[in-house]
């Protein structure tokens, strides 16, 4: 409109003169006037969209922090967990490309606003099981559970055994039970982080193109990477938030707390994950709010409105031509169609971009899977609660990977890279981060000595059949069930199963102040012959595993920064090799393929995997095996660390050989282009110009994982 209103200016002048002062300067005021709104609405959706990200951000790496909470609430094993945690992809996929296609059609703000909503719907979804599958109940033995009946822990017959015990012992003839409350309600947790992945897939499609739409051009990649910085500080919050909530009990506001006779150092002891899924449901609505009110359309920039793509292009468009612009459209819509197929060959037939998006989705396997059970990984390996190992992760790790990112982008600005030292600076990245990872082997804690399942009754370390291992001449004479978890700690410093398998004869006490004496197994490995007591709890890992697991974490954050520095020039390196008019194309076959091929899979074999290392399953109410109450902490480590290092070994391997392709096809000249040199390796463009434009594609492109990449 002001290109128009300009000409009408000058006509004017030329055929009067005192009309042209007051409709110049209506003209500029007019002009400022817009400039101005323009300014203020792109202002108000850039804060808007922050919050959202921010929003959306927390709430999954929230989810991330609660994977051992859900775990133990449900009595599922890892690799159900790992289906759980896959499931917000499948939801994101199911809707990406109608998202894409038809939300720039139609009122964008309120799509964000809807998928919001959609979002807060799926987070409250997540957290309604604690509200309908009954009060947490946990294995104890009846003298702990704060009662004035003294109970011998070692029953001589099964008229003395414990209602637990019995109730156990007959939920196998019943063939209804497992069908009570709660035993399937690890469903809705599913289905609600797939209505979560759903109401999350339009926001960074259609936030994203909305500023680079009505911004001003030179300020889009900054608004861009303003919201990209504030999607970072999301998950510092979301992790804390899980340390929060991991100190509070499961069931807290019903229950009186001074009956729970477990702490939260206790394996079997679960926090109240779903108050923050609460929290998080809250703060996406609210940050859906403000895009209700936002217009379809913002008044473009000065800059902007010569662009064929701009909404009031078709004001200039006169009746008579609208006919013709109309089908030229759809004749231009039939030739993209039927340049699809020619486009896909053209694509996968670039051997750098097939190289590269291998070892993405290899790479992405291997730090999706590290990320998803790097809690569990904390908790089991160096025995540390799951308030302590959220607040580390949330307050060392993840600004670690934020410096690195940024690092990386300020690496490849200050010295101008070029596509060749971009492939090095990312191969030096994921090659010396692995490395680093590596090291790790060497920093783990011994297995915790555990009467019948790491040590024998005798002080010798346990090689037979575990379940058999279990009974011992000293418990000989108890009705003892090998299913019971319900540990306690001798003086010796051995942690049992259960009082009865340590064959405590009597007790003091209640709750967790209870004390068992006269344990027969307790004295046997120092002084067989004289019985000894223990204390509720499993026995703590000594000094030497506090030390190893700060050593670990400064390892952890080198290694995360590390890898994350890698991760800009990968993305420049994929952007500047490829044509011009296929980079859309590309960067969403490299999304939809990271999403389908590590997304997806790698929390459900890297679940399996773990779940082979475990020593001691817990039992459900109803039988049938729970989630697993003990890991082998070596086995526990080589498989962890083992399948993350082979994966990324695998990936560096395929950036060896995309260094290579690109060393073969370039000129020696290639390698020394000066800042305005031509690129000859991918490319014919200027190479100043495309590094801007790489630039502004890289913030505008959604990072898969980036937001939880440790």
């Amino acid at each position: 409109m002001d290109i128009s209103s300009k000409e009408n200016t000058q006509f004017f002048s030329n055929n009067t003169i005192l009309p042209v002062d007051r409709s110049s300067f209506k003209s500029e005021s007019s002009a400022s006037k817009e400039k101005q709104s323009c300014r203020g609405g792109i202002k108000v959706f850039l804060g808007a969209l922050s919050f959202v990200y921010f929003a959306k951000a927390l709430s999954g790496s929230y989810l991330k922090s609660t994977i051992t909470q859900i775990e133990r609430r449900f009595d599922i094993p890892s690799s159900l967990v790992g289906v759980i945690d896959g499931s917000f992809e499948i939801g994101n996929l199911l809707i990406i490309i109608l998202v894409s296609y038809f939300g720039a059609k139609l009122h964008r703000p309120r799509i964000i606003g809807a998928g919001c909503l959609i979002m807060s719907a799926g987070t409250f979804l997540i957290a309604m099981p604690q509200f309908f599958m009954g009060r947490y109940r946990y294995e104890r033995f009846p003298s702990t559970i704060n009662s004035t009946v003294s109970i011998s822990p070692c029953v001589q017959d099964e008229s003395q055994t414990p209602l637990s015990a019995l109730e156990k012992s007959q939920a196998k003839i019943n063939a209804g039970c497992e069908k009570e409350a709660g035993s399937s309600m690890w469903i809705y947790v599913l289905l609600g982080n797939l209505l979560r992945g759903i109401g999350e897939t339009p926001i960074q499609p259609l936030g994203i193109t909305y500023i680079d739409d009505y911004a001003i051009e030179e300020n889009a990649a900054l608004y861009i990477g303003c919201v990209q910085t504030v999607a970072i500080i999301g998950p510092i919050f979301g992790f804390l938030l899980g340390s929060l909530c991991a100190k509070l009990y499961v069931d807290i506001g019903f229950v009186d707390l001074d009956s729970v006779t477990i702490t939260h150092k206790d394996v079997q002891w679960v926090g109240a994950w779903w108050l923050g899924y609460l929290i998080a449901g809250v703060i996406s609505v609210l940050a859906g709010i403000p895009f209700w009110f936002l217009p379809k359309h913002l008044p473009r920039p000065e800059s902007r409105k010569d662009s064929s793509t701009s909404s009031e292009h078709s004001e200039f468009i006169t009746e008579d031509n609208k006919n013709q612009h109309k089908s030229y459209q759809q004749q231009v819509k039939i030739a993209e169609m039927a340049k699809f197929l020619p486009s896909l060959k053209n694509l996968f037939g670039n051997p750098v971009y097939i190289l590269y998006l291998c070892a993405s989705i290899i790479q992405f396997n291997s730090l999706i899977g590290m990320v998803t059970y790097k809690p569990k990984y904390i908790e089991q390996q160096y025995g540390q609660t799951s308030s302590k190992t959220n607040f580390v992760i949330g307050l060392i790790n993840i600004p670690a990977v934020a410096f690195g990112i940024f690092s990386g982008g300020l690496i490849m600005k200050k010295f101008r890279i070029n596509v060749l030292g971009a492939a090095k600076l990312s191969l030096g990245s994921s090659f010396f981060g692995y490395l680093l990872l590596l090291s790790l082997f060497a920093m783990g804690c011994e297995n915790s000595d555990v009467a019948g399942l790491t040590v024998s009754y005798h002080g010798t370390k346990q090689t037979t059949d575990y379940e058999q291992a279990l009974f011992s001449e000293c418990n000989s004479g108890c009705a003892c069930s090998k299913n019971d978890w319900d540990p306690i700690c001798g003086e010796n410093g051995v942690t049992y199963i259960s009082a009865c398998l340590a064959g405590c004869q009597a007790s003091n006490g209640s709750g967790k102040n209870t004390v068992f004496f006269n344990c027969s197994c307790v004295g046997t490995l120092e002084s067989p012959s004289r019985s000894s007591s223990a204390v509720v709890g499993p026995c703590q890992k000594g000094n030497e595993c506090s030390k190893i697991f700060l050593y670990f974490l400064i390892i952890s954050v080198i290694t995360s920064y590390t890898l994350s520095v890698g991760g800009t020039p990968g993305y420049i390196l994929l952007l500047r090799c490829i044509k011009p008019h296929l980079k859309s194309f590309a960067l969403g076959i490299y999304t939809l393929a990271i999403r389908v091929l590590a997304g997806i899979p790698a929390p459900v074999y890297f679940g399996v995997a773990i779940d082979t290392t475990c020593l001691k399953w817990g039992s459900k109410r109803c039988g049938g095996r729970g989630a697993c109450r003990l890991y082998d902490s070596s086995a526990l480590r080589y498989v962890y660390l083992g399948l993350t290092l082979v994966l990324g070994t695998v990936s560096i391997f395929f950036s060896v050989a995309v260094l290579w392709v690109l060393r073969k096809r370039s000129s020696p000249q290639d390698e020394t282009l000066s800042a305005n040199g031509e690129r000859v390796a991918c490319g014919t463009k200027s190479r100043k110009d495309n590094f801007v434009n790489s630039d502004r594609l890289i913030q505008i492109t959604y990072w898969p994982e980036k937001e939880t990449r440790l």
